[in-house]
């Protein structure tokens, strides 16, 4: 989930510093009249945004966790991990990405990159210690299936439409709320504006409802290549694991699981804005598969 929230955010800010800067020069007013040339404006800035955070991804990941990228392997471990992913990507048919390892106890691990052939593989230091190495194997195949299936750029497009329709309804709700409610016959007063950014707010929790259930697909085809590279055996091995340490609390701080690339089993609503379906769903499906 690290990667999609920082997608996301990264993703909302420059919608955000977009709009703005479009009311400040005006070039919003002028499109409002005309919705062909709405919706081309809309599609313009809702993928600018979509894809500078796709383009930002791998620095942004690697600042908020301080990962250490490995150039020069200092201890066995890191030369069993490089080695281990080399062996995967290639596999896998992509190139060779950058390997890191980042401070944190909690078993985690994200793959990032705005291509398959320049990404970024990195696993928390609580995973190495604690988890064996046929299951760090199965984890690290499960996040080279994520690059070598062009998930990020992939959901990239995803969110672009999303924002585009974002923008595009919002504006028009906010001029129908300024001429009906306002009477501003123009449609761009101060009525225009408050129900403008309301609505976005509002469509961009539905639009993130859409990119989640996108992200829970896509974990599934993850696992289904983690299995293939690593074994399906393995593969369920680490699911295993990650839902026997969700089961003690001590283990995993609750300000913390939000980011692991483990789940708990979210009903009703919360379950709608989750990134990853329950571990028990997605073990069930790889033992079903037979793969």
């Amino acid at each position: 989930m690290m990667r999609i929230m920082l997608f996301l955010a990264t993703n909302l800010a420059v919608l955000v510093i977009a709009s703005i800067t479009l009311k400040v020069l005006g070039v919003d007013r002028f499109t409002g009249q005309n919705y062909g040339s709405l919706l081309v404006f809309c599609a313009v800035f809702g993928f600018a945004g979509s894809f500078v955070s796709l383009f930002l991804s791998k620095w942004m990941a690697k600042m908020s966790t301080r990962t250490e990228i490995i150039s020069q392997p200092r201890t066995r471990h890191e030369q069993w991990l490089l080695q281990t992913v080399e062996q995967l990507s290639r596999e896998a048919g992509i190139k060779m990405p950058e390997v890191g390892i980042f401070p944190a106890y909690e078993a985690n691990a994200f793959a990032t990159g705005w291509n398959r052939n320049d990404a970024l593989v990195a696993v928390s230091q609580g995973l190495l210690e604690r988890f064996s190495p046929d299951e760090v194997r199965a984890v690290l195949a499960h996040e080279i299936g994520h690059v070598a299936n062009g998930d990020m750029v992939t959901l990239s497009l995803i969110q672009g439409v999303v924002n585009t329709f974002v923008m595009f309804f919002a504006r028009i709700f906010g001029t129908f709320v300024d001429k009906a409610i306002f009477k501003n016959e123009d449609g761009h007063g101060l009525g225009y504006w408050i129900a403008t950014i309301f609505a976005e707010i509002v469509l961009g929790i539905l639009a993130t409802m859409i990119v989640m259930w996108f992200s829970r697909k896509r974990e599934f085809r993850a696992d289904d290549a983690g299995a293939r590279l690593a074994g399906t055996g393995a593969m369920i091995a680490a699911l295993q694991r990650l839902r026997a340490e969700q089961e003690v609390p001590a283990q995993m701080p609750d300000s913390l699981t939000a980011f692991g690339i483990n789940s708990a089993k979210k009903h009703g609503i919360a379950g709608l804005f989750y990134s990853h379906p329950p571990l028990e769903e997605r073990i069930e499906a790889l033992r079903s598969r037979g793969l």
